[in-house]
């Protein structure tokens, strides 16, 4: 005969609590203010009453200092509470429940009193039942609230809600698993990225770029309205095999390669490129960052160019070939005879992801919170999930972009083991149905618990072909579907806002003469400069709280393919933003938008204000159904805000 539990008298049983990833295994996100909100389904056999409480313990606490909040009955035996994330790091969170036979108790007698069927039995139950919450009271050195609970005289809903401050708990349920929820500070959800290589921001076309010449970019990134500017990899770069212009075998002795060919005599990945300056110069440009509002961002590339330091320190680091050559890093047909993956199957594999974590901590220590990491799903999933889970235990504040366009279940993985922030699909998404279908996938789907989308309409590495023929109404309304569908995006720089779009040979998504082989120089006070738009873009995402989010995203219906339609609003819906784009970039499209009011709580018999963001010109509408018409040649999007008129003096004055 097989034993019984180890106590079989734990009735309550706790299943399907929200949110959790494949079974506990990895934890949801959130960020620092926001309110996690925790469901269960609770129930035990019978008629009993039980209470059911949400059990948290959050960063920084004592080991055993745990929190608890009753949880509300939604009804259908389904529960509900919110845990207010306060702080960095990651909270750990379960449910409890247990049965309240005091609450059985007075409800039963309720019943019968009304009845006319009460007994002194009954009475003599609910006096046992108090003096043990009286008892209970006393061990928790509560000397007067077991007074209160021992007097008999004035048995009501008082008494009763006091008893239950000291509930009989032996018999709890707790659910199976501790989940946990990852609490980022509010850059990870809400950003604007602008990259640049710091090779180019020299005005002199003769003369590299410093970090000084990146200084004085500053003042021009902050006014675009960025708040983390980006940097390729700034360390020293390999001579060997070193590419010229437009990715030629063969450089000449004044071309400057490729900055992921990372390293050189003068250092690996610690090290900083001698021609950009040194680590003070590094440390200025951080700090004058800082006080502009940007954050730096770096590039890591775990990547190594045939003249790293390791190459001969640590030649079991690299795949060697049967002719004993490093094996290069290839993407058929592509050829990188400059740059050696990492070897992550080495016997010396230990060694090889202690000195990764070490370049990471590295410019921690230089002023540096923010990664974007190159391919990341070329690496082992169990070295990221050790590694950011290493690293954020230390530096919580520390957040990682995944740079991985790769297969969906392993973009998914990367984030769910820590990656706070991940590029998408976006630039390959054109149509209205490809964009609806796919940001409602990432904002309505399970994804939004962990996955953030950063949207970049191009790279150096990706010039769609969209950009490449669709003239500056395609860079227009790309910028804006980008900056408002998600709440994290970034552009490549000056190579958008100056709408650079020839690619390097028909077919190609690669730039011709891109800087990833070259120095370029920019005109940045070209009249045709789409800076102006990108600071209203930026302006409207830091003004407006709807557009910091990726909640509350909702496709509108209009009767045109070539124009799409979607809202962001408040969760109190007091700020509604609404995006029209003409996806058609080289003819007018017109057609009726359908706004479905009621979900906005905006008045359906009533007029309403749009003001646009991008123009500041307003207009009234009434009712759902209204005419829009973007003329590419004008503009390809609108962007509004839309607002409730108060009063009808405010309609009358307007009017």
């Amino acid at each position: 005969m097989k034993a019984p539990p180890e106590d079989g008298r734990r009735r309550v049983v706790i299943e399907s609590l929200s949110p959790q990833l494949d079974g506990g295994r990895f934890a949801v996100k959130r960020t620092v203010g926001d309110k996690l909100v925790v469901e269960a389904d609770a129930f035990a056999d019978g008629h009993d009453e039980i209470r059911v409480v949400v059990r948290w313990w959050e960063p920084g606490a004592a080991r055993k200092a745990w929190h608890e909040a009753e949880m509300a009955l939604l009804g259908n035996d389904r529960w509900r509470a919110e845990i207010a994330l306060e702080h960095l790091g990651r909270y750990r969170y379960t449910v409890v429940g247990w049965v309240d036979g005091l609450r059985s108790w007075w409800r039963d007698l309720a019943k019968r009193t009304a009845a006319g069927t009460d007994t002194d039995i009954d009475q003599a139950i609910g006096a046992q039942l108090l003096e043990a919450a009286a008892g209970r009271a006393d061990s928790a050195g509560k000397r007067d609230d077991r007074d209160r609970l021992s007097d008999r005289d004035r048995l009501d809903e008082s008494l009763l809600e006091l008893a239950e401050r000291y509930p009989d708990r032996e018999h709890e349920s707790v659910y199976d698993h501790v989940l946990e929820v990852i609490v980022d500070r509010r850059r990870a959800r809400f950003s604007a990225w602008y990259e640049l290589f710091p090779r180019s921001t020299s005005p002199d076309p003769s003369r590299h770029g410093t970090f000084g010449d990146v200084v004085d970019r500053l003042d021009y990134v902050a006014r675009l309205g960025f708040d983390v500017l980006y940097l390729p990899p700034i360390h020293p770069i390999g001579r060997q095999f070193r590419k010229g212009p437009n990715n030629v075998v063969g450089a000449g002795v004044d071309d400057p390669g490729v900055p992921w060919a990372i390293g050189g005599a003068e250092g690996g990945h610690s090290a900083i490129h001698p021609q950009l300056g040194r680590p003070a110069d590094f440390r200025r440009l951080v700090r004058e960052a800082g006080k502009r509002g940007i954050e730096i961002a770096l590039d890591i590339a775990f990547q190594a160019s045939p003249d790293h330091p390791w190459v001969t320190e640590h030649p079991s680091w690299f795949l060697a070939r049967p002719d004993g050559t490093i094996q290069y890093a290839e993407n058929p047909p592509k050829k990188y005879q400059d740059i050696y993956p990492f070897d992550f199957e080495s016997d010396d594999w230990p060694g090889l992801w202690r000195a990764l974590n070490e370049v990471i901590r590295h410019w921690i220590g230089e002023g540096v919170r923010i990664f974007r990491v190159d391919n990341p799903h070329t690496k082992p999933f169990g070295f990221w999930d050790w590694l950011i889970g290493d690293v954020q235990a230390d530096y919580p504040d520390v957040l990682f972009l995944a740079e991985a366009f790769t297969r969906p279940k392993v973009m998914y993985r990367l984030a769910k083991l820590g990656f706070s922030q991940s590029y998408t699909y976006f630039t390959w998404r054109n149509t209205k149905r490809e964009l609806t279908d796919y940001f409602t996938e990432l904002t309505q789907t399970q994804l939004r618990e962990f996955f953030r989308p950063n949207a970049w309409p191009n790279t150096p590495d990706i010039l769609h072909e969209v950009l490449q023929t669709g003239g500056r109404a395609a860079f227009e309304a790309r910028l804006v579907l980008a900056a408002t569908l998600s709440a994290n995006y970034g552009i490549y720089g000056p190579a958008f806002e100056l709408l650079e779009h020839t690619p390097r040979e028909p077919d190609s998504e690669e730039y011709l003469d891109s800087e990833k082989y070259q120095q370029r120089t920019w005109d940045l006070e070209r009249r045709d400069s789409l800076g102006e738009l990108i600071a209203l873009v930026n302006r409207a995402r830091h003004e407006h709280p709807a557009l910091q989010t990726n909640e509350r995203l909702w496709f509108h219906a209009v009767d045109n393919e070539q124009l799409i339609a979607y809202t962001k609003n408040t969760a109190d819906r007091s700020d509604i933003i609404l995006a029209i784009v003409n996806l058609d970039y080289h003819r007018p499209q017109a057609g009726a938008l359908e706004l479905g009011l009621d979900g906005l709580g905006l008045p359906a018999d009533a007029p309403y204000e749009l003001v646009d963001l991008l123009d500041g010109t307003s207009r009234l509408w009434q009712g759902p159904r209204n005419r829009v018409e973007l003329d590419p040649a004008r503009r390809a999007a609108h962007l509004y805000h839309v607002r409730r008129l108060r009063s009808e003096r405010e309609f009358e004055e307007y009017a």
